[in-house]
């Protein structure tokens, strides 16, 4: 345990310097802020200021060290337009990107383990070819589609649920379904599949054998075979869900890490892009770190084995 755990420290560490350097230079590559702070018939001074108050002047190397420097302890300077602490804003931005992403996650685990069960046990018959079906349509729309028909529907034809916004649980209902779907689709086909491999397993007929109810067959020696793999899977996706809270808090007004993230980019805010991109890194490799945890917690082969 403390060996995977020093190991993933390492890695956090490439990972950061990776994508720091990355970011650092394709920002610059994109433009030059200071055109957009100035304005397009700024006095030639005027700017030249600017570039000196923010220290764009300065040789590229120079920059590049200081911003190293600053990410070591979180700090990434002044937002270029909101003209506060990058990081301060950022920080402010995650319990909403937190909420979004969370009730997506659990929306489409609660569903997908007993669709994909129900796909699995019922194969070939009425219940479990409408699982299968939900699942395939699920994963065939892209979200932003989804999003943008779920709108049409629930917002502007029916007029059931806010197609904007953040501050009740309506306002929640629309981005989790839309931002959870591809997730849950996904998940439900694998569990499919691992549940079929794992119901023709010896050990389940053993257990069917010996008496044991079918629920607890399915539940207690079949399910838990059956998602290591789909424990893989959704320690990847979920932080594939927090990119894809970009798309998502676009469509519906959710202010979030995401809308931040790409109200930035089009400012050229390279302390907040910085920033941003900067957590979510961290997110992702932590996020890996706690998957290879459960591995061990799942199932006890793995623990042995490391």
């Amino acid at each position: 345990m403390l060996r995977l755990l020093l190991l993933r420290a390492l890695q956090l560490i490439a990972v950061m310097l990776g994508v720091s350097t990355l970011l650092f230079f394709l920002l610059r590559a994109s433009g030059d802020p200071v055109a957009l702070l100035a304005g397009e018939n700024a006095d030639p001074a005027v700017v030249a200021r600017i570039r000196e108050a923010y220290g764009f002047n300065e040789p590229l190397p120079v920059q590049y060290w200081r911003f190293l420097r600053q990410a070591v302890v979180l700090q990434f300077g002044d937002s270029l337009t909101a003209r506060r602490d990058a990081m301060g804003l950022v920080m402010s931005r995650i319990p909403a990107s937190a909420e979004l992403v969370g009730t997506g996650f659990a929306l489409a685990l609660g569903v997908a383990l007993p669709l994909g069960i129900v796909a699995a046990i019922e194969r070939g018959r009425l219940a479990g070819f409408l699982a299968q079906t939900v699942a395939f349509i699920g994963q065939s729309i892209p979200t932003f589609v989804l999003g943008l028909l779920l709108i049409l529907l629930f917002s502007v034809q029916l007029g059931w649920l806010p197609p904007f916004g953040r501050g009740s649980p309506q306002q929640l209902i629309l981005p989790a379904v839309t931002l959870g779907t591809v997730l849950l689709a996904k998940t439900t086909r694998l569990v499919r599949s691992g549940m079929l491999e794992v119901l023709s397993a010896d050990y389940v007929r053993t257990a069917r054998a010996k008496g044991l109810s079918e629920r607890d067959v399915i539940w207690r020696h079949a399910l838990r075979n059956a998602l290591i793999p789909v424990v893989t899977v959704l320690g990847l996706d979920l932080s594939t869900l927090i990119g894809g809270t970009v798309i998502v808090e676009t469509i519906f007004g959710w202010p979030g890490l995401g809308r931040q993230l790409v109200d930035a980019i089009f400012t050229r805010d390279y302390p907040v892009v910085q920033a941003a991109v900067f957590l979510i890194a961290i997110a992702v490799v932590l996020i890996n770190t706690l998957v290879d945890l459960l591995y061990q917690v799942i199932d006890p082969r793995v623990r042995v084995s490391a």
